[in-house]
């Protein structure tokens, strides 16, 4: 008989009040901002950073004397348990506010932060106060690239290492190192992480915007995330189409590896130039906005989809601004709106609810399935063709000049398969609730795919406040299984994660 496994439990809840820690610190930075703009939630926003920090310094002094060893099975429990624990304690801010009172709506909108989803609860977000805005976009920028791999970044001042970590949580089938110690890597990704939202929000606040609308949306969107400040999103600037392109700028940046930034920054841009997926993602954004802009230009009338200004540049480029606006919102998972896409033609609605499959490319900050799983299984299917001719001939799938191994082709294989069973199980669990078909589908694909905007009642101008608190639940569940890609969550319900072999 096999024996149960024996975890380093105190390890674990030893990095659980780290997060706590961040989590508190984030929420003190918040009360800073309510203070700044007198919006009358700084006390309740100083206790709930203050109270979270407390449990964080508590669950640290009292695992001080842990065993300073992790192996891959804790850093798998510490990464999905983790976002829940950084959901739960982000919860709390909206409670002692009052902002949402509702535990399960408070525990859906930070969820879906964490997981950069972008799916709201909030019926009218401009009346809420501005600290909490803050948090709730701070939510989707410490989720972004992973507060995880933030925290490993700091374990080697606590004596532990953080390879099992980075594995189970860096974005992608495969975690690329910029430095061969791990927590340099980290740092690194950061830095690139932060100047990139610094950038933006210059760029914003010198293009019009408010300097607290341009930091929240460039929190939401270098983590491709989605929450903004207007109720209409970010097309509450369709009369200013400088500050879309700007946005659409970044949102490119996040769902690119930023290991091809580093290299840019390098001045390696031939590495950039090389990168088979790279240069997928950059076709699969030009073709997707052609058509698009070209069906647009032809058939829709964006005055009935969006709330359009009178054309400053023609309606051809209004066209092409919010088809390319729109692609890259979808693909790269960030779910930022500037028109109803459900109202242009019957198949650019299915066009869009297609992209939401596809995902950014690994290394970014997007959800989905990522490009370059993509990328390989079409490579291996046509492969096959090949092989089917000569069965005896050895032919390896190819990535960026190097063969793939079968062990990852396998995996990636595994998880197309998987991530259709979750998302035909998640719209089974939706359609349970009598959601409508169309509603179902697109419900299950934007929690799975971390998109956000959804297909009918929760399409791009509506929200998530009419689903029920079970759907809440479930949407909140497939938001998680879905940035952490799957395999993460899941094999922690499996009977043989626990045993030892």
């Amino acid at each position: 008989m096999p024996k149960s496994l024996k975890l380093n439990y105190k390890i674990i809840f030893h990095f659980f009040g780290l997060l706590f820690l961040f989590n508190g610190g984030f929420m003190l930075i918040s009360s800073l901002v309510s203070f700044i703009y007198k919006d009358g939630v700084t006390l309740e926003l100083f206790l709930s950073g203050l109270i979270t920090v407390l449990i964080g310094v508590f669950a640290m002094v009292y695992t001080r004397n842990h065993k300073k060893e992790m192996n891959k099975r804790e850093g798998y429990i510490v990464v999905a348990f983790g976002w829940i624990v950084m959901a739960l304690s982000g919860a709390i801010p909206y409670f002692f506010t009052d902002a949402i009172p509702s535990f399960t709506d408070a525990f859906f909108e930070t969820m879906s932060g964490f997981t950069t989803t972008g799916a709201s609860i909030l019926n009218d977000i401009e009346v809420v106060p501005e600290g909490i805005l803050f948090w709730r976009s701070l939510t989707h920028w410490i989720g972004g690239m992973g507060i995880i791999v933030l925290a490993v970044a700091i374990l080697p001042l606590l004596g532990i290492g953080g390879m099992q970590l980075f594995a189970a949580e860096a974005p992608g089938p495969s975690a690329d190192k910029l430095h061969p110690r791990i927590t340099d890597t980290a740092k690194r990704l950061w830095l690139i992480y932060f100047g990139y939202t610094a950038a933006e929000t210059i760029l914003l606040k010198v293009a019009g915007m408010s300097f607290f609308d341009a930091i929240n949306h460039s929190m939401s969107t270098l983590s491709t995330g989605g929450f903004s400040t207007k109720n209409a999103s970010v097309a509450y600037w369709n009369d200013n189409p400088l500050i879309q392109y700007i946005i659409i700028v970044f949102m490119f940046l996040a769902g690119t590896n930023f290991v091809l930034s580093y290299f840019i920054f390098k001045g390696k841009v031939s590495k950039v130039v090389q990168d088979e997926e790279f240069k997928l993602y950059f076709k699969f954004i030009t073709i997707f906005t052609i058509v698009a802009a070209v069906l647009i230009y032809f058939n829709a009338d964006l005055s009935l989809s969006s709330i359009e200004h009178p054309q400053t540049l023609g309606a051809g480029e209004s066209a092409f601004r919010h088809s390319l606006f729109q692609v890259l919102a979808i693909v790269t998972t960030t779910g930022f709106v500037t028109a109803d896409y459900t109202l242009w033609t019957p198949f650019l609605t299915v066009f869009f609810f297609g992209m939401m499959f596809l995902g950014g490319s690994a290394g970014s900050t997007s959800g989905g399935i990522k490009v370059v799983r993509h990328l390989i299984t079409i490579k291996n299917g046509f492969l096959e063709f090949k092989r089917a001719l000569h069965p005896n001939a050895i032919l390896p799938v190819r990535y960026n000049k190097r063969s793939v191994s079968g062990d990852i082709v396998f995996n990636i294989l595994g998880f197309f398969i998987l991530y259709l069973l979750a998302f035909i199980v998640g719209t089974l669990g939706f359609a349970m609730m009598k959601i409508d078909f169309e509603s179902a589908i697109g419900l299950a694909a934007s929690s799975l795919g971390n998109v956000g905007p959804a297909l009918g009642d929760f399409g791009p101008v509506n929200n998530y406040a009419a689903l029920p608190p079970i759907g809440k639940w479930w949407s909140s569940f497939l938001m998680l299984i879905g940035r952490l890609e799957l395999f993460t969550v899941l094999i922690l319900l499996t009977p043989f994660f626990w045993r030892n072999r």
